[in-house]
């Protein structure tokens, strides 16, 4: 009997201790509520970088192939596609020297000189025409290679997806506070939105990001400009996020 009553006991304690933690009370509580909303889009722009790098022993003659390969690059890029915008950059010139063997203690360097130079430019080719983007990029390995190639969303294209990420952030609030009111006893509708922080712009969540872009790369290596199949490309998507703080306080 004696254990019996012992876990009677227990047993209206917890209830007891049960009831006065449901019993808390909520009224003028203050609630910080994160929420996060994301919208899917296909990428619609790439951003292609091509490349063209020259060996040679006279630096002149390494610089002067370089030069007229990416003015034929160009050239072709335009052509394949008018609405691209292009940009040259990266351009680098570096000496070559030949292998040494490791040399005897106190025994001083020679001077290195150099058996050839290697000079070389990228070409930054951005655009929205994606139907056109094999046979752009197969023309332009006729003279140079492809590097790296990145798809992702137009600037225009985000714009437009702002008010979708606010209503499916604002839509996930909702859901939050919901869950929330029925988890401390209270109706949903006692709870009043204070304050409202899009992206976390108070420091209270990080800010939206872009994710999902997907990124091709190749190795520079020379074609000789040779015809090249058209190559197959894949855009896929992207995920925007925004993130929202809200406080919420029940009546």
């Amino acid at each position: 009997m004696t254990v019996m009553k012992s876990l009677l006991a227990a047993a209206a304690a917890t209830v007891a201790l049960g009831a006065q933690a449901q019993a808390l009370p909520t009224s003028g509580a203050l609630v910080v509520v994160p929420a996060n909303g994301e919208v899917v889009h296909a990428n619609d722009q790439v951003t292609v970088i091509l490349a063209i790098e020259e060996q040679d022993k006279d630096k002149a003659a390494a610089a002067s192939r370089v030069n007229q390969k990416m003015n034929q690059g160009v050239a072709i890029v335009k052509k394949a596609d008018p609405q691209a915008v292009l940009k040259t950059q990266g351009y680098y010139t570096y000496a070559v020297y030949p292998e040494t063997a490791p040399l005897p203690p106190g025994v001083a360097a020679k001077p290195r000189v150099p058996t050839g130079w290697r000079v070389g430019q990228y070409l930054q080719v951005t655009t929205t025409n994606l139907a056109a983007l094999p046979k752009t990029v197969s023309a332009a390995q006729g003279v140079l290679t492809l590097n790296r190639l990145n798809f992702g969303l137009a600037p225009a294209t985000i714009r437009k997806l702002d008010d979708q990420r606010i209503a499916a952030a604002y839509k996930n609030l909702n859901e939050r506070v919901a869950a929330i009111a029925g988890a401390m006893g209270r109706n949903v509708n006692d709870a009043v939105i204070d304050t409202i922080d899009f992206e976390g712009s108070g420091n209270y969540a990080q800010r939206a990001n872009v994710a999902g872009a997907r990124a091709m790369s190749a190795d520079v290596a020379s074609y000789g400009g040779s015809q090249v199949a058209e190559p197959s490309f894949e855009p896929g998507e992207t995920t925007l996020n925004m993130g929202l703080v809200a406080k919420i306080k029940f009546k």
